[in-house]
């Protein structure tokens, strides 16, 4: 297994702790959230291949720190068949459809086991379940956004989506601050609480509501319950990667973003809720 570089180790997961109660910089936070809302509106208004290009670049970065993460637990991922899989699974997705997204993801898992054996077989079986677990988180869950800008109505939808999924974590921020005394999962993630999770159903069931009607021409019950399920997914998302950062040691997979941490810290519950709203908004907007 090769060592990190210097550059890397100085770059890579962070075991630096946040400042403010809820566990973060706020200041920065916000700061940096702006600017990341700033750039997606951008890139929607100009053109939905902008914003194509902004998730391939976002979902390259997230696999990169976790490549990083995963080396933590001895996984040294091949990261030439991941990054070929992850842009063909994204541009797939978009251009052809949900078959050809699973087509993609199946020769991604192909080749990178193809790649890691013709490497030798010492330690192959670790280094391909780390790679599998890149493949699959956030490669092949971010594909689901091309699938859901591929519809003719994609900006509104990734709008819908971004607003639904933020919120969440917004609603849950700020119940849990003002109201959290009840840990929901104190082993994986300490400032979690049963009052900012409730926070976060009511935040996304509303948020669902307004924004499914004036985007989207949906009626408000459904985003109501696109909302509650987005909440309870996002959260889901934030305690596999709590998890998966415990288990490693690391406070954060990277320091790209302060106030956040890596990309990562901010794919995570996005990248598991939307498939969950692709899936809903089939139903409710098929």
């Amino acid at each position: 297994m090769s060592e990190a570089t210097p550059a890397e180790q100085a770059e890579g997961p962070t075991r630096v702790t946040r400042s403010s109660r809820a566990g973060r910089n706020l200041p920065a936070a916000i700061g940096v959230g702006v600017g990341l809302a700033l750039v997606i509106i951008a890139s929607l208004a100009f053109r939905r291949e902008a914003f194509l290009a902004v998730l391939v670049v976002a979902i390259w970065v997230g696999a990169w720190e976790m490549r990083r993460a995963v080396r933590q637990a001895g996984m040294d991922v091949p990261f030439v068949p991941v990054v070929v899989g992850a842009v063909s699974m994204l541009l797939s997705a978009y251009f052809r459809g949900p078959e050809a997204l699973i087509l993609t993801f199946g020769l991604t898992c192909v080749g990178v086991l193809v790649w890691r054996v013709a490497d030798g077989l010492d330690k192959a079986m670790n280094d391909i379940a780390g790679a599998l677990l890149v493949v699959l988180y956030p490669c092949f869950l971010g594909g689901f956004a091309s699938l859901l800008l591929a519809a003719d109505d994609g900006h509104l939808r990734i709008v819908f989506f971004i607003l639904v999924t933020t919120f969440s974590d917004i609603g849950g921020y700020a119940f849990g601050v003002l109201f959290g005394k009840h840990p929901m999962a104190p082993s994986l993630s300490p400032k979690k609480s049963w009052e900012g999770f409730g926070g976060s159903v009511l935040t996304c069931a509303l948020v669902g509501a307004v924004s499914i009607v004036l985007l989207l021409d949906g009626t408000w019950w459904q985003g109501a319950v696109i909302g509650v399920v987005v909440a309870g997914a996002a959260t889901v998302g934030d305690l596999i990667e709590s998890s998966i950062k415990r288990d490693l040691g690391i406070k954060d997979m990277g320091a790209l973003l302060p106030g956040h941490g890596g990309i990562m810290d901010r794919l995570d519950s996005l990248v598991l809720c939307v498939p969950v709203v692709w899936a809903l908004l089939l139903w409710a907007l098929p």
